[in-house]
């Protein structure tokens, strides 16, 4: 930001603080106001990306006392507090605004807009007297304008660093597979750039990944923007997930449930893992296989194996013998008993 946008900036305004506001009250108004309108919160929204810059100009120049002097200075002179009148019997001028830094003793300095060898020759320079107002001096600034490049405020002390690049939008899709374990891909932004990177390990579906230095070139000398990833992860046909928990329907036939037995339970790296079915176990009852899920920051998740009874379709001549057996011993008990009650409670 160019120093003579102070004249035109309100930064109290822009934070919301009066102007005697404290270190304090000026840092609780920037986080604020910088978390209601980072980019992170609204996405495509122009209008709050620009209020983000200008929260960040203003606390820049607000937290740094030296800054917040030289601009309240400023902003006094551009709104009534100095007098910038035409010279005239009785009228002050410039020199009245700057008489007391002059050298003292009351001395009036003119100073004219004339070039080397014009009206103004051999007097002192407007920036020159406003560099030494703000500490500064011919020999910290480097000169008049015409050495400086014609910025008459360079040595305000405004921050004028190069513009770091803007952060870019993009989306990739990854294997049910991939998104567990973690994967490099490549993807290629609309100006045909191509961006390789890592997926970390237990990325979600519909997650959004901010990877640093990633996005849009900055000014020579400045930062990358970052590259705001948003991942789809594809269906599995076998495993779901659940946080770090992976998931699987793990069918066991009727005898398996009633008599109980160790069956071989499927996992995500092709391993098979042996879990005990209790006798009597229901449809439903969830096995869990500890540690043979997904890897998270604080350890793996769990491998949750959800019974499913199998019902037989055809039976022999002997298999049906057995099952009326157990139909009979059966008699009178009635499943479905509780489930009325419930209902007419």
């Amino acid at each position: 930001m160019a120093s003579q946008d102070w004249f035109e900036k309100d930064f109290y305004a822009i934070l919301g603080v009066p102007q005697d506001a404290d270190q304090a009250a000026i840092k609780k108004a920037y986080r604020r106001l910088a978390r209601k309108h980072h980019p992170d919160q609204n996405a495509g929204d122009t209008a709050a990306e620009q209020r983000f810059k200008d929260v960040g100009e203003a606390h820049a120049v607000l937290s740094d006392p030296k800054q917040r002097e030289e601009y309240d200075a400023i902003r006094q002179m551009a709104h009534g507090g100095a007098r910038f009148r035409a010279g005239g019997p009785g009228a002050g001028g410039f020199e009245d605004v700057f008489s007391a830094f002059g050298g003292g003793g009351g001395q009036r300095v003119r100073f004219s807009t004339g070039g080397p060898g014009g009206a103004g020759a051999g007097q002192p320079d407007l920036d020159d007297l406003l560099a030494q107002m703000f500490g500064g001096g011919a020999g910290a600034t480097g000169g008049p304008r015409a050495a400086r490049g014609g910025d008459p405020f360079s040595g305000f002390g405004a921050p004028r660093g190069p513009r770091p690049g803007a952060d870019v939008q993009a989306r990739t899709t990854l294997s049910f597979r991939d998104a567990v374990e973690g994967a490099t891909v490549t993807l290629t932004t609309a100006e045909g750039r191509r961006i390789t990177t890592k997926i970390p390990a237990g990325v979600k579906d519909g997650q959004r990944i901010r990877l640093r230095g990633k996005g849009a070139e900055g000014d020579p000398g400045a930062p990358k923007g970052d590259l705001i990833l948003t991942v789809t992860v594809d269906k599995h046909p076998v495993f779901g997930r659940d946080g770090d928990n992976l998931t699987v329907d793990l069918p066991v036939t009727f005898a398996e449930a009633v008599l109980g037995a160790t069956v071989s339970v499927p996992t995500l790296d092709g391993t098979p893992v042996r879990v005990k079915v209790a006798p009597g176990t229901p449809s439903g009852r969830v096995l869990r296989v500890k540690g043979r899920g997904v890897a998270g920051r604080h350890g793996a998740g769990d491998l949750l194996a959800k019974v499913t009874v199998i019902v037989p379709q055809r039976l022999t001549d002997a298999g049906r013998e057995a099952v009326e057996v157990l139909q009979a011993e059966e008699a009178g008990v009635d499943p479905r008993a509780g489930l009325f009650e419930q209902a007419t409670s």
